[in-house]
């Protein structure tokens, strides 16, 4: 079975391109456009890993993971940050990997195995 990958992010066609990616590569996907979708789906998926914008409406990536990680069940799951934000690396201070828009795709993958092992 393909491990599961959470994509939260408020761009549909960051989404899209990023879900492309990681499908190409055998994972399964799952996307939500705000933190509060994104905090749903993490309790019903149990997603392998996360990838996370910062900023978005409704509840922003900040919230997600402060939300996400209160609980302590989530403390395993890797998160790669994916934003434009210049002081991103405050906000989610564990990160297994930061990346500014656009994505290489190459380096973006990479980060993924690395942290999935």
């Amino acid at each position: 079975m393909s491990k599961t990958i959470l994509i939260v992010d408020d761009e549909a066609d960051v989404r899209t391109f990023l879900s492309a990616v990681c499908k190409k590569h055998g994972y399964r996907v799952v996307t939500a456009q705000n933190g509060a979708e994104g905090l749903e789906l993490a309790r019903a998926e149990r997603p392998a890993l996360v990838v996370l914008d910062l900023v978005m409406p409704k509840q922003s990536g900040a919230e997600f993971y402060s939300a996400l990680t209160k609980s302590g069940e989530f403390d395993d799951t890797p998160i790669i940050v994916v934003s434009g934000l210049a002081a991103r690396s405050a906000v989610v201070d564990d990160a297994v990997a930061v990346f500014d828009k656009p994505i290489n795709p190459g380096e973006f993958i990479a980060a993924i195995e690395a942290a999935l092992g």
